[in-house]
């Protein structure tokens, strides 16, 4: 028995639903319910996070816009879109970030946590996502069979130059954090695999689907390597916090006029 999709023919065809319905029932409450003018999305997984983003930067809510809570922020003449709230793993991600694209938007940077795979990456230290392993169910109903998700690269250059100390790679994206295996573990490791996150390949190949941009950053919480009970540290709280600023510089850097809507 084959993984999936367990319909190996479906590439090709067309989907049932179609997240532009989302977009149009949006409509129906909110006529001016759009991000083709913002400069990209956000999208956030830790309550945290989202909180400091509200108290950060001058802000607009948009609710209903998509699952979980949106608003917009102001960053100089320009306005990001944030996204939170929505759950952990490829399958809420993905569903987010298809209802975000059929709104307008074309450019997203997601920024989570992780768990490192090698011995030097503690608590607080950044990875940028260069690919991700398809070790998740999602991505494959998006693309054929391919070990590996790309990140887009002009976008993922922009948050090197403005995070350098963050270590660029390969992550671990996988359903099921409480079956990761010493033997993937160790395999993985050998691999230069850098940490083991819960979106990144499904996000990835969304991207490439829906001919738009994606990027992930994520700060390492715990590690794989070297278990032990998680605990809140106030390092990996401040390199989210690092990775929300660079993920806003990224999306608005180098843009000629104000993309506010």
């Amino acid at each position: 028995m084959s993984g999936p999709p367990l319909f190996a023919e479906k590439h090709g065809q067309e989907s049932v639903t179609d997240p532009a319905g989302h977009a149009a029932w949006v409509r129906d409450a909110d006529p001016d319910a759009g991000l083709a003018s913002a400069a990209g999305v956000v999208m956030l997984y830790q309550r945290r996070l989202l909180d400091h983003a509200r108290c950060r930067y001058r802000h607009r809510e948009r609710p209903g816009w998509a699952r979980g809570g949106l608003f917009l922020l102001d960053h100089g003449a320009h306005t990001v879109a944030v996204c939170g709230g929505f759950g952990l793993g490829a399958p809420a991600a993905a569903l987010v970030m298809e209802q975000l694209i059929a709104l307008g938007a074309r450019r997203f940077v997601t920024v989570g946590t992780a768990a490192g795979m090698q011995p030097e990456l503690g608590p607080g230290s950044l990875v940028l996502c260069e690919s991700a392993l398809r070790d998740e169910g999602t991505s494959h109903h998006y693309l054929p069979p391919r070990r590996t998700a790309a990140a887009a690269l002009d976008l993922t250059d922009r948050l090197g130059r403005l995070l350098p100390s963050a270590v660029r790679g390969m992550v671990w994206t996988t359903d099921a954090p409480y079956r990761e295996t010493r033997s993937e573990v160790a395999a993985y490791k050998k691999a230069l695999v850098l940490a083991a996150d819960m979106e990144a390949a499904a996000l990835f190949t969304v991207a490439e689907h829906r001919q738009v941009e994606a990027a992930a950053i994520v700060a390492v919480a715990d590690s794989l390597v070297r278990p032990r009970p998680r605990e809140d540290r106030p390092e990996t709280q401040k390199a989210l916090q690092r990775a929300l600023a660079a993920a806003v510089q990224a999306l608005t850097a180098g843009l000629r006029h104000s993309v506010g809507p």
